[in-house]
């Protein structure tokens, strides 16, 4: 079993193997929680990864199951104890207030970003976060969360620059980016002229590592299915869990992991890149908007 990344990672691992023993078991949901005298949600929860786990539940579920492997007992319970930490994350989250519209959890993407090996998104409004210079990412928080104090701004801030070091780790595969800017991200220079000199700046030293590749969806492109709305891709280990769709808009943060819905977005994306500028091509035309 490769070792997971983040809590999150460990949750849905764990998730992922209970489901595959209650299916083995042939019990439904329902009836494992009646044995369990909890709420069907709870072990939806637990098998979907999304609920923190707890020993003596797990302990119960592999009863029920009937776990007597000590590999697989010991193995189960290692992904309790993991999912049970404290992401890298959460000094920087707790206590940030959710924006209704924004931000439901500041915490979920980058848990999720931090199990990932590669990134791919297009965007139609703003530069991705993995792209982001300092001053700009702090003018873009600012107008989007206008109740938030300047505090909680400047972690917001220090959360979206941290994540950007998974882009020159060395502890392991480092995170690749494949990040699509429709050209109306560049016709945008939020934060007034000196801002986004250093943020045009900044995406052209970011394209030079070896783990990024930036490219721009040129207006000549056209209308596109991309356009109704910018997304990540989140391809996720195997043994960490499903891949995951990010999609940011009106009504909030929006996750999708189910195969149908990633297979979706896989051909929008697919859609943009065949349309793209090459990321020579790219590079200059990014280098003209400075």
């Amino acid at each position: 079993m490769a070792a997971p990344q983040s809590p999150v990672g460990s949750r849905r691992r764990l998730g992922a193997e209970l489901r595959r023993l209650r299916l083995k078991t042939g019990l439904t949901l329902d009836e494992v929680a009646e044995q369990m005298t909890c709420s069907t949600s709870k072990i939806s929860r637990l098998e979907t990864g999304k609920g923190i786990p707890k020993v003596p539940d797990v302990r119960e579920l592999m009863r029920i199951y009937g776990v007597t492997s000590d590999t697989e007992r010991d193995m189960l319970l290692r992904l309790v104890r993991d999912g049970r930490q404290h992401g890298w994350w959460e000094p920087l989250t707790d206590g940030v207030a959710p924006e209704r519209f924004v931000m439901d959890s500041p915490s979920r993407y980058a848990a999720l970003e931090s199990d990932a090996t590669i990134v791919r998104s297009f965007e139609v409004t703003l530069v991705h976060g993995l792209l982001q210079a300092q001053d700009y990412t702090r003018t873009v928080l600012s107008i989007l969360l206008p109740h938030h104090s300047a505090e909680e701004i400047d972690r917001l801030v220090e959360l979206r620059l941290k994540r950007q070091e998974a882009l020159r780790r060395t502890d392991r595969a480092p995170l690749q980016l494949v990040a699509v800017l429709d050209e109306a991200v560049l016709q945008r220079p939020v934060g007034g002229a000196g801002v986004w000199a250093a943020q045009v700046e900044h995406i052209l030293e970011m394209a030079d590592l070896p783990t990024v590749t930036v490219r721009v969806l040129p207006f000549g492109s056209g209308l596109l299915r991309a356009h109704f709305g910018r997304f990540s891709l989140l391809e996720i280990p195997e043994e960490l869990g499903s891949d995951v769709v990010y999609i940011e808009g009106q009504a909030g943060e929006t996750f999708l992991d189910v195969r149908s819905d990633v297979d979706h977005y896989r051909g929008v994306f697919a859609d943009v890149l065949r349309n793209s500028l090459s990321p020579g091509e790219s590079r200059k035309i990014i280098s003209g908007y400075r």
